[in-house]
């Protein structure tokens, strides 16, 4: 599951396009709400989510994940 952008929360600070690590959001401009060009390269490493200022991504991780996930000590 790719990340998930509300149009009408987001502030469009592109602080989620620069984060990214894997370029999920390639292509996206400046003063526009960022698009999910490529969902499949996604790690779900959750520092979209993490650095937006407006709240305004969600991300859900897929089952399989969420299994192996590990909640910090």
């Amino acid at each position: 599951m790719p990340p998930v952008i509300d149009p009408d929360k987001c502030i469009r600070c592109g602080k989620c396009v620069d984060t990214c690590a894997e370029d999920v959001y390639f292509g996206s401009r400046r003063k526009q709400v960022p698009r999910v060009t490529y969902p499949h390269e996604c790690a779900y490493c959750n520092g979209c989510v993490e650095e937006c200022p407006a709240e305004a991504i969600r991300l859900r991780v897929p089952l399989p994940m969420m299994l192996l996930y590990k909640p910090p000590a």
